[in-house]
């Protein structure tokens, strides 16, 4: 097909594509889904390898948040039977990231609900940070604490932090449909003053929440141009007791279109497959990590993910192999372009975007090109992964049928363990 011998050329060579290209890709039929995801994996090999990054989700304070992300469990309003609870201690919250860094995690991603942080939270988290580090050598830290004010992000990278997460979720242009209590250009914002800090930005996308294919481009365009090292693709898990609770807009097949459009568009970025993969994926998964070079490990933040050990066998099973702590994961013209940000952003912190390195895609000559925080969360996985997750089952399996041939609503599952529970986290 002319159309991915075009694409795979422009990904190794960071080129981006034409919108009309990207367009097409979340176009093409069913039949034809092998040869795109062997395309996507042309590019995703160039720059990765087979190497497949694990992250694991720590989530620090649950629930009870003044937002009203219509995706999100934890929004004002939400009925949903999550856990609720306050600010885990530096010593809970270390000994829960290690469980994952046991796993094989490398990034351990600290995530709180609320707007944003306040600056005695910001202390709080840096002193679980430290507490982390500590214990765990070589770990990353991504923080996910909702939208910065000024100087928080210089705090963060000051404790430790390596990274920030805050996902644009959807198009600016449906932004507003989706969430009223603040803005799409909010968001920017925070991704904005995360780069300043010298920290790499984490930032993606929902899909499945009724949005149009021009809105998925939008949205990863503008994640390209704003310069994300880090792009989780999360799709949406219809919440019981949340205004899309009824939204089943996705198949397996849909899920692997959406995930070679943003390779296509973001080469030689980390492209994380999040919150929604176990329900929406489902036997699929291992196709998935041809396109996608990181993925989560075990359960997100109030739902519960494929069991950690079913996630390592996945990979190995797949002909993939887990990254070592030791192994960058940038390709090295965007690891460099990190370095040289950082150093002028002062020293700490994992990095920002040089001019050169910056973009979904590492700015080339033919350009280059953004987030919602774990803090702000997705229903379906949001930032540093799903704050909203899966429904219960009892609850699930009183909803409508689903409208897409193929949606699985018996396969939600609440999070019933881990921080904030008496039981040991699944990692």
């Amino acid at each position: 097909m002319d159309l991915l011998n075009t694409l795979v050329d422009k990904g190794l060579r960071r080129e981006l594509p034409s919108r009309e290209e990207a367009l097409a890709v979340l176009a093409t039929s069913d039949d034809e889904l092998l040869d795109v995801v062997a395309a996507a994996g042309k590019v995703r090999r160039q720059w990765f390898g087979r190497r497949v990054k694990l992250n694991y989700l720590v989530n620090l304070k649950s629930g009870l948040c003044p937002e009203d992300c219509s995706y999100c469990s934890q929004r004002l309003g939400s009925t949903a039977g999550i856990l609720k609870y306050t600010w885990l201690k530096p010593d809970e919250a270390s000994q829960a990231a290690a469980a994952g860094v046991a796993g094989g995690a490398k990034r351990v991603c600290l995530v709180a609900s609320g707007r944003g942080p306040t600056d005695r939270d910001v202390d709080r988290v840096g002193k679980t940070i430290e507490a982390i580090k500590e214990q765990n050598e070589g770990v990353e830290v991504c923080a996910c604490l909702g939208l910065l004010s000024d100087g928080q992000a210089e705090r963060l990278r000051e404790a430790g932090a390596d990274a920030y997460n805050h996902n644009l979720n959807t198009s600016e242009g449906t932004y507003g449909e989706i969430t009223t209590t603040h803005t799409y250009q909010d968001r920017v914002d925070t991704v904005q003053k995360a780069h300043a800090a010298g920290l790499s930005a984490c930032s993606g996308l929902i899909a499945g929440m009724g949005e149009s294919d021009e809105d998925l481009v939008d949205v990863v365009y503008a994640l390209r141009e704003l310069g994300s090292d880090s792009v989780p693709v999360n799709f949406l898990i219809p919440f019981e007791g949340t205004p899309l609770a009824k939204e089943w807009n996705l198949t397996p097949q849909r899920c692997l279109r959406i995930l070679a459009m943003v390779r296509f568009v973001c080469p030689d970025v980390e492209v994380r497959i999040a919150g929604g993969r176990e329900v929406h994926l489902r036997s699929m998964q291992p196709l998935a990590l041809h396109i996608a070079n990181s993925i989560f490990l075990g359960d997100y933040l109030t739902s519960e993910g494929q069991a950690g050990q079913a996630d390592l066998d996945m990979i190995a099973d797949a002909g993939f192999e887990v990254e070592g702590a030791g192994t960058p994961t940038l390709p090295q013209h965007r690891a460099d372009a990190l370095a040289a940000a950082r150093a002028e952003a002062g020293a700490g912190g994992c990095g920002s975007h040089a001019e050169a390195g910056g973009g979904c895609g590492s700015r080339t000559e033919a350009e280059a090109g953004a987030g919602a925080g774990c803090g702000a969360h997705t229903g379906a996985g949001g930032g540093c992964g799903p704050c909203g997750g899966h429904a219960p089952q009892t609850e699930a399996t009183e909803t409508e049928p689903a409208e897409v041939p193929g949606a699985r609503t018996d396969l939600v599952a609440v999070r019933r363990r881990g921080p904030g529970t008496e039981l040991a986290p699944n990692a």
